[in-house]
């Protein structure tokens, strides 16, 4: 089990092309800080039919992009 797996439960359930969330977004969904470790976890993502898009420091935000 990944520490990322309710966040990328969540996003799989959003059945979206494209989702934006915020790092506090992330946090309250995934219940762990987002920390420099989600790089590696990020690949689990495409599992779920999902990637990980744009990381945006500035606007501390995680864009998440349907891949079928």
């Amino acid at each position: 089990m990944s520490k990322y797996d309710l966040l990328w439960k969540y996003i799989k359930e959003r059945k979206t092309t494209y989702i934006k969330l915020t790092f506090d977004e992330i946090q309250k969904i995934a219940g762990i800080p987002l920390d420099h470790s989600f790089l590696n976890y990020k690949k689990e993502l495409l599992a779920y039919g999902y990637k990980v898009g744009k990381i945006s420091i500035k606007e501390q935000t995680v864009s998440f992009e349907k891949t079928d």
